[in-house]
């Protein structure tokens, strides 16, 4: 069994220029470019014309447990790739992504770690022996035949899975307001794990596209 820490990565991001975003904009208004389409960009996201906000992308590769995407992909307005438990066999061993409030470190583990492993609580035993026993369980029904398919049935939301998802910026928008700020309701811990660091590298790299989504 094998534990670790939630990821992602931004892999692509196609319209960052801003150029096409303002040439698109400008369209609907047959004005004429003024050598910063930063500037008006930023006036009409703040008057909410957020649909020239669309011809700009980011695909971004997420690294995280099976509940987080069931979360995920409620956002339709995207193109997802995700990794499969119908045809990935993990007859090599089970990975789990580790909780963030869950104080157990990355790692190898073929038994229960010690009692006196730093930082661990009684229900973060609890947490870890479960896993041990779905890898077991799961391990046990390939071994009697059964397909990864099937066995998959007993595998937890804890189960590590990588995502691809591509979205349009105006899409985004809406991920980082509702999964990092919460404006539909407190994020789950997991979610707001991930989306945070990510909104502030999006703020970072296209920040007239994400600066004015504060928390």
């Amino acid at each position: 069994m094998r534990l670790i820490k939630p990821s992602f990565k931004i892999e692509a991001i196609n319209g960052a220029d801003l150029l096409l975003m303002e040439s698109a904009g400008r369209t609907c208004y047959k004005s004429e470019a003024k050598g910063d389409p930063g500037k008006f960009l930023a006036s009409k996201i703040k008057s909410k014309h957020l649909t020239i906000l669309e011809h700009g992308s980011m695909t971004v590769r997420f690294i995280v447990d099976r509940g987080f995407t069931h979360e995920l992909v409620r956002h339709r307005m995207a193109v997802y790739s995700q990794e499969s438990t119908r045809y990935c066999n993990y007859s090599g061993g089970v990975t789990f992504i580790i909780p963030s409030w869950v104080s157990i470190g990355e790692g190898e583990f073929l038994e229960m770690y010690p009692l006196n492993y730093s930082g661990t609580t009684l229900t973060d035993d609890v947490w870890f022996n479960s896993m041990l026993e779905a890898e077991s369980s799961y391990l046990e029904l390939l071994e009697s035949g059964w397909s990864p398919q099937l066995a998959r049935t007993v595998l937890p939301n804890s189960l590590k899975t990588e995502i691809v998802m591509t979205a349009n910026f105006r899409e985004w928008r809406l991920v980082f307001e509702q999964r990092a700020l919460g404006t539909t309701g407190k994020p789950h811990p997991q979610m707001s794990e991930i989306m945070i660091p990510l909104l502030e590298e999006c703020k970072r790299i296209i920040p007239i596209i994400f600066d004015d989504i504060t928390y």
